[in-house]
């Protein structure tokens, strides 16, 4: 009996492999639904899943928590609160995965403030946008990468160390 042929990853999930090890404090990566736009900054690169969008958030989410080197605040669109199962069939179900998904460790801000946020980052630092196949609108998942091992306490002890000590 012949073996089973290997199925190897996804592109997007070996480029995530490859990706994230790079990637640290002030990096974002953006789970997409299949309108989002791709931006022309050089330091964003967009890439298609081809797969579900929770699916995707879910492997990238864990792939950020298994890492020793960074952790993430996650943002989603205020606006998805405000999406009607009317106009977007499916979008309650998804909410509802998306809160077990996240709970209340995911911010909410307007879809402007966090494209926003990503105009600005991308002008110093690499964003990696992954597309899914998802069609419903607001569902985006933005991951904005922080540092693992250094808590912000931390650092405001340091810098208020440093202010103390007439430190620039």
């Amino acid at each position: 009996m012949a073996d089973a042929p290997r199925l190897t990853k996804p592109e997007w999930e070996r480029e995530l492999e490859t990706t994230l090890p790079l990637y640290g404090h002030r990096n974002w990566i953006v789970v997409a639904d299949s309108a989002y736009p791709a931006q022309s900054k050089p330091g964003i690169e967009t890439i298609v899943s081809g797969d579900g969008q929770l699916e995707v958030a879910r492997k990238v989410a864990d792939a950020i928590n298994a890492s020793r080197h960074v952790r993430a605040n996650i943002y989603l669109d205020r606006e998805l609160a405000f999406v009607s199962e009317k106009d977007a069939p499916g979008v309650t179900a998804y909410r509802a995965q998306l809160a077990q998904m996240f709970g209340s460790s995911a911010k909410e801000l307007l879809h402007e403030e966090i494209i926003a946020k990503l105009d600005q980052v991308s002008q110093i630092f690499r964003v990696l946008i992954i597309k899914t196949e998802l069609t419903i609108p607001y569902t985006t998942v933005f991951f904005e990468l922080g540092c693992a091992y250094w808590p912000a306490d931390a650092e405001d002890r340091m810098r208020k160390a440093m202010a103390a000590a007439g430190a620039k």
